[in-house]
């Protein structure tokens, strides 16, 4: 028998084990305020976050219209969602266009921005306010402002802008084709602000030796952006990347606020505006779909998680090269 299965080895590790449960003790002492203080915050976070996600979790698989008493429905909210929902496939294909463009020109355009504005200039300090702007105003009232700018009547800025020219008035907001640029635009007029500031941040971050060693190896202005400034802002490219995707995919007011026509159509003309979380709101709150609207979350929390996953992953990939 070895040793470890003697009971002597039993009573040799008594006195360890009472040792470390009166080390516990005085830690648990020690650290009682904090914890009493943190528990109010814990109660509230569990209240309002924890329980609240789980619980539409249990409803994705439920038939709950906010009436009747959920009944277990299964996998058949998201056999719905994936194979006869026309709608969910037309706001997914939107959503797809609109993140890829309004990301993607966002970040460029902020990138872009903090070069030209990166120093502590006065004139590069005003720019940098005057752009960044859009990003602490009320989207609610600039939404507003966008829907008087592409007002299908006369009366909008836009259509009075091309009469100026003697250009025929455009019905901006009833022709699909315009329906996503539009949504793009009022996107990237009103992101590139906040990315800049981030960027301006990295860029302020790099030392100034690298450029001035690249200079002297007579390096020209593009190879030092390429080869310095580009891989030195990786971390803060994907920060913003992440963040803008995340933001993106979760678009609802511009959709809401600008194209929507009826208590009935938040998705504009033929849909060609409708966004997930549109058209989530308009099946949770429009038709008190309630089980099917939690099914359309959890499959949007599911793609924003694999992209994001994936659009890390591949980050971690470039560093690595």
């Amino acid at each position: 028998m070895s040793t470890t299965e003697t009971p002597h080895a039993t009573v040799r590790s008594a006195p360890r084990i009472r040792a470390a449960k009166a080390k516990r003790r005085p830690h648990l002492r020690r650290n009682l305020p904090g914890y009493l203080m943190l528990a109010p915050f814990l109660a509230l976070f569990a209240a309002f976050l924890v329980w609240p996600l789980l619980n539409s979790l249990y409803l994705a698989f439920t038939d709950f219209n906010g009436i009747k008493p959920p009944n277990l429905v299964g996998l058949d909210n998201f056999t719905r969602l994936w194979t006869d929902d026309a709608r969910f496939r037309k706001a997914l294909g939107n959503t797809s266009l609109y993140v890829v463009f309004s990301v993607g020109l966002t970040t460029l355009l902020a990138l872009a921005l903090a070069l030209a504005f990166r120093t502590t200039r006065l004139r590069d300090k005003t720019m940098r306010t005057i752009f960044f702007l859009p990003s602490v105003t009320s989207s609610m009232a600039l939404f507003l402002i966008w829907g008087w700018i592409f007002d299908v009547e006369d009366f909008g800025l836009a259509n009075t802008v091309l009469a100026w020219f003697g250009a025929d008035s455009v019905a901006w907001l009833s022709t699909p084709e315009l329906a996503v640029p539009i949504l793009v635009f009022i996107s990237v007029w009103g992101g590139a602000g906040y990315g800049m500031i981030i960027f301006v941040a990295g860029l302020n971050a790099i030392p100034e030796e690298l450029y001035e060693q690249a200079e002297i190896d007579g390096a020209s202005a593009w190879r030092k952006f390429w080869h310095i400034t580009l891989p030195l802002l990786r971390p803060v490219t994907t920060y913003v990347l992440i963040t803008s995707l995340i933001g993106a995919f979760q678009v609802f007011e511009a959709v809401y606020v600008v194209f929507r026509t009826t208590a009935s159509n938040v998705g504009g003309v033929l849909d060609s505006a409708l966004m997930i979380v549109p058209y989530l709101y308009d099946m949770g709150f429009g038709k008190f779909e309630l089980g099917f609207a939690s099914a359309i979350a959890w499959t949007l929390f599911i793609v924003i998680f694999v992209v994001s996953t994936v659009q890390l992953r591949l980050s971690r990939t470039l560093k690595d090269l």
